[in-house]
């Protein structure tokens, strides 16, 4: 999907002119708050813009075209989609259809009934919603405080995504099922990515239900009314993992800093089953995953599902993006046509036979569209190798236009031109021979000799901003039949006309690259003309010399070496600082090399070999790799923290204690320690070292925490992990709530306490905590009862400590669930902070002396962030890591 004015935008902070936001916050450093500015009105006019669509949409009848246009100038509606399994989407969504919409439909504004939000038609369950009413209305309005409040805090907790209605189709195309694999190769801000990892998830929580009770005492199943919902809970839908899922999604973005806005947006979702990495999309390199036939062999991943929603124009957000009006020009889609291009062949090159991808943008511009669709056909073999899938059938209540079968393209100086002929005929009529700039061939229709001249490209969908008060959108799905070879890339010339000169084959079949001999290190050496110590260089300049004589196409070994070591070398310095990284708007005219890396060793190593091998000694960064992250080391399951953990908390054996890793050089638990899948984790293991950028991996399963005593665990619970693993955590180590007035208290109040009579005051659960031994435990809420504002089931951390009780949860889940469950907007009580001065004192003396001074029930209280503890002194000093800077703050009692 395009991000704005996609050629300007290297100014900014990242695609879609993103990077002035935050600015304007001086004050916060005591500077003077500046005076609140207006700027001109932007005049919703562009006549080259209107000519070209005018020209291009001749589908549209006259009345239709000034609806088109209407609508175009019109401000976009807000939308929004509630997330995360479905059963919790359906809860909350009742919440708005029952407190907040009849609310909105009692207020008047200007003298007019507003318009509550509406369900969109065409999304599955009625989880998305859209509403006219203006934002600054919402915002500002008094009626609208309470709806607004509800929209802020769920939207804060992951519950609701403020996501455009258009941005959420591609996703519900791709018939992704459990235990497949998918890869978003453009995936920020992570809306979409989002959505494809609800559906890896769909079901998970009821089949391992499923499991648990075939060894536990846990009662029956509950049966889904929804038939799809019961179908994906069967456990023959996800078997191989005791239920749990085994698909996974890589997502993916070329800008660093964007990479870790997908990682705030999806580690809401609490998937072990997801990485984040940070690659060029047209670049993607190739993953090494187990070979079961013969582990001897590489073997590369293939996905079953691919999400290209590419950098584009973007003049489909016009509604949105105003400045368009002003700022539109043919030139930035025909900037981007060959990037497009290259991105669709390499997802397609990743593609398994018989998987599906969808290609998208958000401009209506065929340059972008219609035409990289037929030109990446023809790249990849034709129809007879990747088809178009006609989805007529699919989302029978969203209105679209079929895809254009012909087109015209408007050069940079707005002359419009019908074919490439045209163009070869200007170029060679003219004196000085010189070509319209950016003008290429695949932007046109294919020719007549083309095997891609008859392709249904009608099946391509467009939606247009007046056909549902959306923004305009362009999606095509496409079913890959069999592998291929890509084609070579014509390389124009300066006269506009292809040289004959091209382009290497971006890849060969992994089975080819595994199969060609391997040269030593001395004899590729020997060939190169200098040698390359960066890794990802070196990677390529090997393979390169492997395949020479498939590859280079008619070029020397050294000039297709020279040529990709400046391509790559390139890469590596573009992401060298974190601050400058910025997405490629195009790429170079000299020719780029693409390739599955080919194997340096004679046999491909095994998980535990690569494992011990890595940790055998601490990475180092390498200089020109960009901005460091730590590498993930997985822990062995004999480790002694790993037993400590299973012995503290009972964790039941079928629980996978092989997939614990922490994120440090040495390989050790220091802070924190993650759990992924076991895809995930062979993903990780099998690509150290290898160039490959993962940012991310995993869900963050335990924290460290000082103990009180030797007895109790030094790792708690994170409530991120929590739902994945209370399941198999045993009976001595969870408490069961079933009354709502109970865990109201334990939201309100920060630290209850327990001591003496006061547990009296926590119902149900008061004898249990009492007699609890100290330490984190599960809290299992089971509601009992008819209240359909407190019906789901939940499990929660809680900390016990000598006086008083913590549920671990961030300060943002607290208020959301006094709000959704109770409506109430009480203030939290921090207990905690009512001491007499005569602690107080003598917790200040502890602190300055450094001294182990006895002091009970002192707060710890844990700011964002890894790099970020708090100290305080309770049975000596107690450090903690706190839960991400997005949740917020958590406060600990020891």
């Amino acid at each position: 999907m395009g991000r704005g004015n996609f050629k300007n935008q290297r100014k900014g902070g990242g695609r879609g002119g993103r990077g002035g936001r935050g600015g304007g916050r001086d004050n916060r450093s005591g500077g003077a708050q500046r005076p609140y500015q207006t700027y001109p009105e932007v005049k919703k006019e562009n006549e080259r813009l209107e000519r070209f669509y005018n020209g291009l949409l001749t589908d549209l009848a006259d009345d239709e075209r000034a609806e088109f246009w209407a609508a175009l100038r019109r401000e976009l509606p807000n939308s929004f989609r509630f997330c995360g399994s479905k059963g919790h989407a359906l809860a909350v969504k009742r919440l708005l259809q029952t407190r907040y919409i009849p609310q909105i439909t009692s207020i008047t504004h200007d003298g007019v009934i507003v318009a509550p939000p509406t369900a969109v038609p065409w999304y599955p369950d009625g989880l998305a919603w859209s509403m006219t009413t203006p934002k600054n209305v919402v915002r500002k309005f008094p009626p609208f405080a309470d709806f607004q409040k509800f929209l802020v805090s769920e939207t804060s907790v992951g519950n609701i995504s403020r996501q455009e209605v258009v941005s959420m189709i591609p996703p519900l195309l791709m018939d992704l099922r459990p235990g497949m694999t998918v890869l978003d190769l453009c995936a920020a801000p992570g809306s979409k990515a989002a959505q494809l990892l609800e559906m890896i998830h769909r079901g998970e929580e009821a089949r391992i239900r499923q499991v648990v009770r075939t060894f536990g005492e846990n009662g029956e199943a509950n049966k889904s009314e929804d038939k799809q919902e019961e179908e994906a809970a069967q456990l023959e839908a996800d078997p191989s993992d005791d239920g749990r899922a085994t698909g996974m999604l890589i997502a993916n973005d070329a800008d660093y800093k964007r990479s870790h806005m997908l990682i705030h947006q999806l580690k809401r979702l609490s998937s072990p089953n997801m990485i984040v990495t940070n690659h060029d999309a047209t670049m993607y390199p190739a993953l090494r995953v187990p070979n079961p036939v013969d582990p001897s062999k590489p073997n590369y991943l293939k996905f079953d599902r691919i999400l290209a929603d590419v950098p584009c124009s973007g003049d489909g957000t016009l509604r949105k993006n105003v400045n368009l009006w002003k700022d539109w020009n043919p030139g930035s889609a025909m900037g981007l046509h060959l990037t497009q291009m290259r991105i669709l062949v390499r997802a397609l090159q990743m593609l398994k036979p018989g998987g599906r991808m969808v290609y998208s943008t958000c401009s209506m511009n065929p340059v972008e569209n219609e035409s990289v669709v037929a030109a990446a056909i023809e790249r990849c073999g034709g129809p007879d190798k990747i088809e178009i899938v006609d989805c007529s059938d699919r989302l029978p209540e969203l209105k679209r236009k079929p895809g254009l079968k012909k087109w015209q393209i408007m050069d940079k100086t707005g002359r419009v031109w019908n074919t490439w002929k045209e163009v070869e005929d200007h170029v060679k009529s003219t004196e000085d021979a010189i070509p319209p700039s950016r003008l290429v061939d695949t932007m046109f229709p294919r020719p007549e000799d083309s095997n891609c001249s008859d392709l249904p490209l009608e099946r391509c969908m467009r939606v247009y901003a007046h056909q549902q008060d959306t923004g305009g959108f362009f999606i095509t799905v496409l079913h890959k039949k069999a592998e291929f070879k890509a084609k070579p890339e014509p390389k124009q010339g300066t006269n506009g006309v292809a040289t004959g000169v091209k382009r290497p084959l971006e890849t060969e079949d992994v089975e080819e690259a595994a199969s060609k001999k391997v040269k030593t290190d001395d004899e590729a050496e020997a060939e190169s003309p200098a040698k390359v110590t960066e890794a990802p260089v070196k990677a390529v300049v090997d393979a390169v010399a492997e395949t020479a004589s498939d590859l280079t196409a008619g070029k020397s070994l050294v000039d297709a070496v020279a040529e990709t070591a400046a391509d790559l070398t390139a890469e590596v310095t573009e992401a060298k600082s974190e601050e400058k990284a910025e997405v490629k708007s195009e790429i170079a005219d000299e020719d780029m090399i693409e390739l599955e890396p080919a194997d340096s060793s004679a046999a491909t190593p095994t998980v535990d070999a690569t494992k011990a091998e890595a940790s055998a000694q601490p990475e180092k960064r390498r200089r020109n790799e960009g901005p460091y992250e730590e590498p993930f080391k997985f822990l062995q399951s004999d480790h002694d923290v790993i037993k400590n953990v299973n012995e503290f908390y009972k964790i039941s054996s079928r629980f996978p204690s092989d997939r614990y890793m922490v994120r440090n050089a040495v390989g050790e638990p220091a802070k924190a320690i993650y759990y992924t899948s076991q895809l995930v984790r062979d993903i990780l293991v099998l690509n150290e070292g290898r160039g490959v950028k993962f940012v991310h991996g995993g869900v963050k399963m335990f924290v460290k925490q000082d103990a009180p005593s030797a007895e109790v665990c030094r790792w708690r619970i994170q409530s991120e992990g929590m739902p994945i693993l209370h399941g198999y955590v045993g009976e001595e180590r969870v408490v069961v709530l079933k009354s709502k007035d109970t865990l109201k208290v334990l939201l309100i109040e920060m630290f209850p306490k327990i001591s003496g009579d006061e547990w009296q005051k926590l119902n149900e659960i008061g004898e249990r905590v009492r007699d609890l031994a100290l330490g984190c435990c599960v809290l299992r809420v089971e509601p009992e009862g008819n209240d359909p504002d407190f019906s789901e089931t939940m499990a929660l951390p809680l900390w016990k400590s000598f006086q008083s009780l913590n549920l671990m949860l961030p300060k943002e889940d607290r208020t959301a669930m006094l709000l959704r469950i109770y409506n109430d907007k009480t203030p939290l009580i921090n207990m905690g902070i009512k001491k007499d001065d005569g602690a107080a004192k003598k917790e200040d003396k502890a602190a300055k002396e450094g001294t182990e001074a006895a002091i009970v029930d002192v707060d710890v209280e844990m700011t964002g962030g890894d790099d970020a503890a708090a100290a305080a002194k309770a049975d000596g000093e107690a450090a903690a890591n706190g839960d991400d800077a997005s949740k917020g703050d958590v406060e600990i009692k020891v």
